[in-house]
């Protein structure tokens, strides 16, 4: 028996460091792509953004940049098969989401390692889905990466 499920595991990425490490590591233990999900959350624009007051940028453009910039980063053929997403909201709430859509059964989630005033005003988006998802949660800290 295993501690954890390598068919369906997700990944949440916010294209730092810390998360392409986190999506290399869970390729390497789910061993087959196609097992694999990577989600990105982008945050909801704000009315008052440049952007969207000039009509120059819409959900619909941020989310075809962001999967461009993924496919041209993750073009080796080791990558081919993963089940790569995009979508706009609050990331915790976006990530518990897709986690129950997709049927996910673990969630691998870096942490920032935020503390103080930031995590306060911040959040921890990672504390977050730990406490609500429906499956397990394995957090890595920025030593384990």
């Amino acid at each position: 028996m295993k501690l954890f499920s390598t068919n369906r595991v997700l990944v949440p990425i916010d294209f730092s460091e810390e998360s392409f490490k986190a999506q290399e590591l869970t390729l390497d233990f789910v061993g087959e792509p196609s097992h694999l999900h990577v989600l990105h959350v982008l945050r909801t624009l704000n009315p008052g953004d440049p952007g969207i007051m000039w009509n120059t940028m819409d959900d619909r453009t941020r989310i075809e940049h962001v999967k461009k910039v993924f496919q041209e980063k993750f073009s080796d053929p080791k990558y081919q098969g993963i089940n790569f997403s995009v979508t706009v909201g609050d990331p915790s709430d976006r990530i518990i989401e897709y986690a129950k859509e997709q049927q996910i059964e673990l969630i691998v989630i870096p942490s920032h390692g935020r503390t103080g005033v930031s995590r306060f005003f911040m959040g921890s988006v990672a504390e977050k889905v730990v406490r609500y998802a429906h499956c397990p949660v394995l957090v890595l800290r920025r030593e384990d990466l």
